[in-house]
């Protein structure tokens, strides 16, 4: 159903089911799949590519002009993944010639307000609660979830089961599985709620501690500390995970455990 009061440019298009609410404004190149819905207000724009199953609540915006000083109108889109729920007010800007495409996987839960600037990338299952906001070219992996008013400066990662409380201020890379907390950002533990959430085994959750402990808890730097984990601890995936996030990190790591930190926050 598409509300006489809404406005669909003859080219964009529309699969089966899809309900356009009054004062919505879709342009013409525009794609967007079966069974969604868009809500009152919305502005959907050139570039947007929207997945099957998808709800876009009043006023969010999708495929916004990017917000970057480098963006010269070079062509690019904001591709949005099936059975995700943008809520209110949330803008999704499209790509620059950096990536090409801004990317929002399956069944996430953009809440209100939230930003997610140019050329990110945002896996499957991820929860983004109201205004957190994402600079350009930040990538989080699947089933992280960050607190509200969570900033992340441009080109940072979230590792994969990450949570991050509400009000970070992210200027390093999330490893998979951490939870964090503080200003600056530092580690406080594993995600381990969120991983008995999802499955993960008491032995699999240990195995993920003791590779916390030597990371951040033993006092030596990163490289050491990696290198350490490799040695002495049995090969998994999630070690490997773990291990190579680190290595492959360009804006470094945030902060190790403080048990100082930990004990002002228990008082």
């Amino acid at each position: 159903m598409i509300s006489n009061l809404a406005y669909v440019h003859p080219d964009a298009k529309l699969g089966e089911n899809v309900t356009v609410e009054p004062f919505a404004y879709i342009a013409g190149d525009v794609v967007i799949g079966d069974g969604c819905w868009i809500g009152p207000n919305v502005v959907i724009l050139d570039g947007a590519r929207i997945g099957k199953n998808c709800k876009i609540h009043n006023a969010a915006t999708i495929a916004g002009v990017p917000q970057d000083l480098k963006f010269r109108g070079e062509y690019t889109t904001a591709e949005i993944g099936d059975n995700n729920t943008i809520r209110e007010c949330a803008t999704i800007n499209r790509g620059t010639a950096a990536r090409g495409k801004t990317v929002i996987g399956n069944n996430n839960l953009i809440m209100a307000y939230v930003h997610v600037g140019h050329d990110c990338v945002v896996g499957n299952n991820c929860v983004l609660v109201n205004r957190v906001s994402l600079a350009g070219e930040v990538e989080i992996n699947d089933w992280a979830i960050l607190g509200g008013h969570t900033a992340v400066h441009q080109f940072c990662r979230i590792g994969a089961h990450a949570m991050l409380s509400g009000g970070s201020l992210v200027s390093k890379d999330v490893p998979p599985y951490v939870k964090a907390a503080h200003f600056p950002l530092s580690f406080v533990g594993a995600n381990f709620i969120g991983l008995r959430r999802r499955g993960f085994t008491s032995e699999k959750i240990n195995e993920i501690h003791e590779i916390f402990r030597i990371l951040f808890q033993s006092g030596f730097g990163y490289g050491k500390a990696c290198d350490m984990v490799m040695e002495q601890l049995p090969q998994s995936e999630e070690r490997d995970l773990i291990v190579n996030f680190i290595r492959e990190s360009k804006r470094g790591i945030l902060k190790p455990y403080n048990s100082t930190k930990a004990g002002d926050e228990t008082e």
